[in-house]
């Protein structure tokens, strides 16, 4: 089995209420009539055996737990794959003709929503949504059921304070701080062609700033990288370990390494932060359909929700009932601005975005 990489939260339901774009948005009258339904599709071929392949777009460890517990839990033999979520979406891609897994776990809504409006996967409605909090049942209603939301993330400015101690600068607070000369060289930010991570970045700063002084800000803060990972998980690592002073990316994950014993901290910036909901979906022409929909199943219920935190990733579960992450940040105490998942999760506007990224900022001098 090859596991390579991965990536990024609402506590329960008093700190869903920092979504208050999705307050009284959803008309549940209905949501779950004919839920659990198979949905299933003619071009779905019966299952060759008991198996389900997986794509999973979460960190390595937390792939590997979920498959040991649904094997144990069910006896189906669990083929995981892991990846980042840009790769799995291209792989998708070139896969349309001859699916060569059933099913995609974790990895940025964006990219979900997109493969979604590709046609690469199909609708399914769980019993289990009427237990799961409404920003992830409005991640499967945008998408036609054809994805959902299992868990969530902000975004943050991730810092190792030894290294910040060390070169004597001071600590972030603002999106704009990392113009600021002294920071040159001294960020990571995923690679946007392959990361998830990087995308809602890019998304967040276009939708709270608008697209022309977004891409002013990141063509400046091009000078203050010093590396694009194509990982959406390497640059919190690399701060971690002390070989890049900052990092853009998920705020969860320091609480994981500080955990661990490394000197990290966090900030959500002064001016807003974009969130994502880490999605989960069915591949179109599943050849293992039924299993797909077990494992779909499995993987709302508290359970499995909880095997995040064993694998020390303490996204916000999308199941009321799921217990939560010790130390997880607080949407509640973020600034986050109305992220509009329908829009920035298109395929022409997030490939038009990724586009510009590259020839504008990635490919750029310094």
């Amino acid at each position: 089995m090859a596991l390579e990489l991965g990536t990024g939260m609402i506590k329960d339901s008093k700190q869903a209420t920092g979504f208050a774009f999705l307050s009284g948005a959803l008309v549940w009258a209905g949501l779950v009539a004919g839920a659990g339904s198979a949905m299933a599709q003619s071009a779905n071929p019966p299952a060759v055996n008991n198996e389900v392949t997986i794509y999973c777009s979460a960190v390595a460890e937390w792939c590997e737990k979920m498959k040991q517990s649904f094997e144990s839990k069910t006896g189906i033999k669990t083929l995981m794959t892991a990846k980042s979520a840009g790769e799995t979406l291209a792989q998708l891609k070139a896969e349309a003709t001859n699916p060569k897994a059933d099913i995609w776990w974790a990895g940025g809504g964006d990219q979900h929503l997109q493969a979604a409006e590709l046609g690469l996967t199909q609708d399914y409605r769980s019993p289990m949504l009427a237990k799961l909090h409404p920003w992830a049942v409005k991640q499967a209603e945008q998408a036609q059921w054809r994805t959902v939301g299992i868990y969530a993330g902000t975004l943050g400015i991730i810092w190792n304070t030894e290294q910040l101690a060390k070169r004597k600068l001071p600590a972030p607070k603002c999106w704009a701080d990392l113009l600021k000369p002294e920071y040159k060289d001294e960020v990571q930010m995923s690679n946007a062609q392959s990361s998830g991570t990087s995308y809602a970045f890019i998304a967040t700063l276009v939708q709270l700033m608008g697209e022309e002084p977004a891409f002013a800000y990141l063509k400046t803060l091009h000078r203050s990288v010093n590396q694009y990972p194509r990982s959406g998980a390497a640059p919190m690592q690399n701060v971690a370990r002390g070989e890049s002073t900052l990092a853009i990316t998920w705020m969860f994950a320091a609480v994981a390494e500080a955990e661990a014993g490394f000197p990290v901290t966090n900030i959500a910036p002064c001016e807003g932060t974009g969130y994502e909901i880490g999605s989960m979906s069915i591949i179109k022409g599943a050849k293992n359909f039924e299993n797909a929909k077990r494992f779909y199943d499995y993987a709302l219920t508290p359970e499995a929700q909880a095997t995040g935190a064993t694998a020390k990733s303490y996204q916000i579960p999308s199941n009321v009932e799921a217990p939560l992450p010790p130390k997880t940040p607080l949407l509640n105490e973020v600034k986050l601005i109305n992220y509009d998942f329908a829009t920035y999760g298109s395929d022409a506007v997030r490939t038009r975005l990724i586009k510009r990224w590259e020839t504008e900022v990635l490919n750029s001098p310094k």
